[in-house]
């Protein structure tokens, strides 16, 4: 129970992420800054900003969706008992939890270069 519970609350989790980025994406677009060309008050301004951060959020996103996808074949995979005892290996379970790290641990990254410094 405990795992369908925490992965539930895990693809929460990553579907509210990808929610946030989308709203982040619409606002800066109507702001102007563009994957190729950004504008500020009509004028074409260096977009160089505007790809950056729209390649490396955007491929962070696609991580994102590619685990949240990745936590529901688990999650149904657990809620038919998969993994409990007498059941298969739990090995899948450590691998979804790994590479849902990794993806945070890119975050952190991602987070660091791009919005605080």
């Amino acid at each position: 129970a405990g795992l369908v519970r925490w992965l539930g609350v895990t693809i929460l989790g990553g579907l509210t992420f990808l929610g946030i980025q989308a709203y982040e994406y619409t606002h800066l677009s109507n702001m102007g800054i563009g994957f190729a060309h950004s504008f500020h008050e009509g004028e074409r301004i260096n977009s160089l900003f505007g790809t950056t951060f729209y390649a490396v959020t955007g491929f962070h996103g696609l991580h994102v969706l590619s685990g949240v996808i990745y936590l529901s074949c688990i999650l149904k995979g657990a809620m038919a008992g998969k993994y409990t005892q007498g059941g298969l290996s739990y090995s899948p379970v450590e691998l979804v939890g790994l590479f849902w790290h990794f993806v945070d641990l890119v975050w952190i990254l991602v987070f660091t270069f791009i919005y605080l410094l």
